[in-house]
């Protein structure tokens, strides 16, 4: 029997009751976003819808202040 459980990914921001995401943190930031510089999907990373939304929201402005670059490679 297939133990479910066992697979399911638990979101890093709410295990660690964290409520805001800083985009000045660019070395946290950059744990989801891919080498090639996009976003990673939530079923990769494995973050909650309400946190993937805000982690999307900081990562775009993080690019805005120059603080991580739109495109690596």
């Amino acid at each position: 029997m297939h133990n479910k459980q066992s697979n399911t990914k638990h979101c890093n921001f709410c295990v660690n009751n964290q409520l805001e995401i800083d985009y000045k943190d660019w070395q946290q930031i950059q744990k989801y976003v891919s080498s090639y510089g996009k976003i990673t999907p939530k079923r990769r990373n494995g973050v909650c819808s309400k946190h993937q939304r805000k982690l999307a929201q900081v990562i775009k402005r993080a690019r805005f202040m120059a603080l991580l670059p739109f495109v690596s490679r």
